[in-house]
């Protein structure tokens, strides 16, 4: 079902915005052009459940998950205050149950989101335009509803759903080059330069060209030629080199009618046009947070809006021993590369500065802080950034610590407060979204036309329910038995599934 409100905003909340909107761009915020709806909470569901667009093509995990937020908002368990989507022009949602206050704040914090999406460089290659794609992939999808049924249909897409995590959320930054082309002059011969014909011939007189090249003899071995490399390639494994994009690779090479292979399609361009979100996730809120509380504390707030900011503000950045805060985490680490830079503490004298004391008055009076975040904005993603720019000092700050299971008592305790395996951990659980890294190893595996794939184990072993149903969603689109090499009880092991049965054993690599 398509949505759709395009009515104007309130007066006043449209002064609101204009005043926001000003605000931001003489902060220096670059961002399109942005377009706010004001909706209840049933349509702000509906557009979450729809991850931001007013339609989509249909299918069940929608409506399960507009169940899940109405029911939640409807018992006080979560409470949906704004989304905006990474288009030109970008759309952005106001909930008109919000107070005045909240209604500039979440303003404010919309234009950060909108300048993130405009200038951070793993959204630069997404598509723009995805509110006509979507359009165009649902209208695709219900004409194959109409023609195959919505049960075979929807069976099909439940398949590739569980299967769109599987693609390489680098390729859209990787140029690929094409086969350098020869230079004249090569030393190297062109074709029909050997001192023999491509064919086999010998060289001989018009006359005697029947004798010393019989045309029976020419078609025998040209046949044999012929058998010889369709054995060679019919042996020959694929891809050349492990393949990151599964998706890719099943487009490619998966014996899929044509309306499924339109619907992997469609679910593969959709995933790559949603990575970036996962990518920058605390980049994002905190580049989005850090703006909405510089404009409100600066410009926005009058003194009967204080105190709602104030508690809603600490509400979203508020720390749960559970699971880390990316609002938080990032407006804090925003916060703190713009002091650093503000105050000059980095390079090699501070790196090399070993008095406590001294750093903690250490301050060059650079002014360099505002000119560094925005650089930061522009050319990271939550890897680098964490990698980049989180600091002991930081970590001891903000009392990180690094968890673990602790199978004595059943339950999850702090495990070391030391800054590298804290780190660690949290540069392991922003990696591919903290989700395994899975490469398609060879499309004719044991020469039966069978599928291998190879998970690159970093010590976090694969959940066997998870890694089961995947194998069947894949053996479905491949149509031959499927298998993955991995890692399990510090054991190389390949699970495998025939179509039927599901099997676990040690690889042949191990033996």
């Amino acid at each position: 079902m398509a949505i759709s409100v395009h009515r104007p905003l309130p007066a006043h909340i449209a002064k609101i915005q204009e005043q926001m909107e000003r605000r931001a761009s003489d902060e220096g915020l670059d961002f399109f052009e942005t377009i706010f709806e004001y909706v209840d909470y049933e349509e702000l569901s509906m557009f979450a459940a729809y991850t931001g667009f007013p339609i989509r093509y249909p299918h069940w995990r929608f409506g399960a998950q507009y169940d899940e937020l109405m029911k939640g908002y409807s018992y006080g368990l979560q409470k949906i205050y704004e989304m905006v989507i990474n288009t030109d022009p970008c759309y952005a949602y106001l909930l008109n149950t919000n107070g005045i206050g909240d209604q500039k704040l979440v303003i404010a914090h919309v234009y950060g989101h909108c300048d993130f999406f405009k200038n951070n460089a793993w959204f630069a290659p997404t598509n723009r335009r995805m509110l006509d794609q979507m359009a165009n992939h649902a209208s695709r999808v219900n004409r194959y509803i109409d023609r195959y049924g919505y049960e075979a249909v929807e069976e099909f897409i439940d398949a590739c759903l569980s299967l769109e995590d599987l693609i390489d959320p680098h390729l859209p930054h990787v140029k690929r080059h094409e086969k350098p082309q020869r230079a004249k002059g090569s030393l190297q011969k062109e074709q029909g330069e050997n001192d023999e014909p491509a064919d086999g011939r010998f060289a001989a007189k018009g006359y005697m060209e029947k004798f010393i090249n019989p045309p029976e003899v020419l078609r025998r071995q040209a046949e044999e030629k012929r058998r010889e490399q369709e054995r060679r390639e019919a042996a020959r494994s694929f891809p050349a080199r492990p393949e990151r994009d599964v998706l890719l690779f099943l487009l490619e090479h998966a014996p899929l009618k044509p309306w499924q292979h339109d619907i992997l399609q469609i679910v593969r361009d959709e995933a790559y046009y949603f990575a970036p979100q996962g990518q920058t996730k605390i980049m994002n809120e905190g580049w989005a947070s850090y703006w909405h509380s510089t404009i409100m504390t600066t410009y926005g707030l009058t003194d009967a809006e204080v105190i709602a900011y104030a508690d809603h503000h600490s509400g979203t950045m508020a720390m749960s021993p559970q699971r880390l805060n990316p609002y938080k985490i990032g407006i804090e680490l925003f916060r703190d590369i713009e002091q650093r830079w503000n105050k000059g503490q980095f390079g090699s004298d501070w790196e090399q500065c070993d008095d406590l004391r001294a750093k903690e008055t250490w301050d060059k009076q650079l002014g360099l802080g505002r000119e560094k975040i925005f650089e930061v904005r522009r050319i990271h993603n939550d890897v680098t950034f964490i990698d980049t720019f989180l600091t002991a000092e930081f970590c001891q700050k903000h009392k990180m610590f690094m968890f673990a299971y602790n199978e004595a008592n059943d339950n999850f305790e702090i495990a070391s407060r030391e800054f590298e395996k804290v780190k660690q951990q949290l540069l392991n659980s922003l990696t591919n979204h903290g989700r395994p890294v899975i490469r398609v190893v060879d499309g004719n595996y044991r020469n039966r036309g069978e599928l291998l794939l190879a998970h690159q184990f970093q010590g976090m072993p694969l959940k066997l329910d998870y890694a089961r149903d995947t194998l069947t969603n894949l053996g479905r689109l491949w149509g031959r038995p499927v298998h993955i090499e991995t890692v399990y009880d510090d054991k190389p092991t390949i699970l495998s599934f025939d179509g039927t049965n599901h099997e676990m054993k040690g690889s042949p690599a191990a033996a």
